[in-house]
């Protein structure tokens, strides 16, 4: 459903319609007057920006949810954590100004800033450290990220603006773990309400949430660190792709951050009143694949499967050639990343070989779920034809996100196979998890990344991360596809945005009108 708002760029558009419309009856001898309507550039006279978002979240709390849709509103803009990841995907100072690591690389001491509040006024201090990172992991706790925090062993506040964490073992990623959206920090006052009433520290609070319409954010007066140049930020909750593409024509919003419609992208180049920025994401596409059931818990089976895909053609056929393809569970930008898509190469002759090995019968069936985005469903349609082509009789079901979360990433984990974008950063630790929704079980990759964890030297962890990621292509633990694209498609004359997405954010803090 899309309801659209106040009208910013038609009062232009309109005049140079009816300017050249009076022009054309004048010449024709039909009437002897002109037309004349004031023209204004639709970035004059800005304070805010409207940015187009595809899914509404579900609520607005970050350390109560796993969708990214709430920390594409949130993150940064209202809630903010010890530390934080900037658009280049590095660890920046948050709401502590500096930290110490002590010798033993296992105490972390972190200052605070002084003079923070929350929006409603409550005071900022270590007790609220303390009080967050524990009720993440309690007993009852609605965080997603619990292995965010497995490694601390004790937090100690000293004094209100220092905070002391002992780790059980060595962490090379805990500063990075805490800028997560999932790591924010909360007062203990207003933690319970934050889903519909969520209190920050952010440069931005809420101001209103019309449901599957839109979020207002609006600039606070008192905030601790430098001030927005925009003074709102509206999310327009826009489902479908071609609705967005109208929206930002008309001059609805003010920018999509990550198109949709990627086959609309050379109109908006060809078009000067808009830019667009291609970018990556965190999001690996995968083919997962139910390790559970038979035959997918045959690895000659995935890999027959893997082999049967051309990523080129998904990338081609469903992103309009935006994405790269990738061949395990990494993202191609990290320091760490190695291409090992030529582990199984797109070989339908080998694949049936596989198969026949494996003796899977042709017409074996198998049930593929796909989720709302643009990248599952139009992506399903090119591996069903693919997979279709080895042998196999694919039934595609497609499902809201509800069905999906319930259907197959918790309960039975009911599919064979789906496709879902990863979006997390450096998430390949998922593979480790036990009983997670795709049933990859291998205890050497489990003691691997227990490996990882302990080391803090990032050329030695960068070592290890490559042989995970070997491990993953040598299981074909999934059919691993193609690198999310984030293709940002915004108004002239509007800066700031980020270009790519080192993590679940919409960070409009440093957006501005030139």
């Amino acid at each position: 459903m899309v309801t659209m708002g106040q009208n910013r760029a038609t009062k232009s558009d309109f005049g140079r319609v009816l300017r050249r419309a009076a022009g054309l009856i004048f010449a024709s001898g039909l009437v002897a007057f002109a037309v004349t309507v004031p023209v204004t550039s639709p970035a004059l006279a800005k304070t805010g920006i409207v940015l187009a978002i595809t899914l509404e979240p579900p609520h607005l709390d970050p350390t109560a949810g796993a969708p990214a849709a709430i920390d594409e509103v949130v993150y940064a803009n209202l809630f903010e954590g010890l530390t934080r990841i900037d658009a280049q995907g590095q660890v920046k100072p948050g709401l502590a100004e500096r930290w110490v690591i002590e010798d033993d690389g296992l105490t972390y001491r972190f200052i605070l800033r002084p003079d923070v509040t929350f929006h409603d006024g409550a005071t900022f201090d270590s007790s609220d450290v303390k009080f967050s990172f524990e009720r993440a992991v309690a007993e009852g706790s609605e965080n997603a990220q619990k292995g965010l925090f497995s490694a601390i062993e004790t937090i100690e506040t000293p004094d209100p603006q220092t905070v002391v964490i002992k780790l059980k073992r060595k962490e090379g990623l805990f500063l990075w773990n805490l800028g997560w959206g999932d790591a924010v920090i909360v007062d203990p006052a207003s933690a319970d309400t934050n889903k519909t009433n969520p209190i920050g520290t952010g440069p931005f609070k809420l101001d209103s949430w019309a449901r599957g319409d839109q979020i207002r954010l609006v600039r606070t007066s008192k905030y601790w660190g430098q001030k927005p140049a925009i003074d709102s930020v509206t999310f327009k909750i826009i489902a479908d792709p071609s609705a967005q593409v109208t929206a930002l024509l008309a001059g609805d919003v003010d920018a999509i951050p990550n198109i949709g419609a990627p086959e609309s992208v050379a109109q908006f180049q060809a078009d000067p009143r808009f830019v667009v920025t291609p970018g990556t994401t965190e999001g690996e596409t995968i083919l997962a694949m139910n390790e559970r059931r038979a035959p997918l818990n045959d690895v000659r089976v995935r890999k027959a499967i893997q082999h049967a895909i051309d990523r080129q053609a998904i990338v081609d056929g469903a992103m309009f050639g935006f994405g790269t393809p990738i061949g395990s569970h990494f993202a191609p930008h990290n320091p760490a990343y190695t291409d090992l898509t030529s582990v199984t190469p797109y070989d339908p002759e080998k694949a049936k070989a596989l198969l026949a090995e494996a003796g899977v019968a042709p017409g074996t069936k198998l049930v593929l779920k796909l989720p709302p985005p643009t990248y599952a469903r139009r992506g399903g349609e090119i591996v069903a034809a693919q997979l279709k082509a080895v042998g196999f009789e694919i039934e595609q079901i497609p499902v809201d996100w509800g069905q999906w979360v319930s259907e197959v990433f918790k309960g039975d984990h009911d599919f064979d196979l789906t496709i879902v974008s990863h979006t997390e950063p450096l998430d390949i630790g998922i593979y480790a998890r036990d009983d997670y929704y795709f049933g990859y079980d291998n205890p050497a990759f489990k003691a691997l990344m227990t490996k990882i964890d302990g080391v803090a030297d990032p050329a030695g962890r960068n070592t290890l991360f490559k042989e995970a990621q070997r491990m993953l292509a040598d299981d074909a633990a999934n059919g691993f596809l193609f690198q999310l694209a984030k293709v940002t498609v915004q108004r002239k004359g509007l800066k700031g945005l980020w270009q790519n997405a080192p993590i679940q954010a919409n960070d409009v803090t440093g957006v501005r009108w030139e």
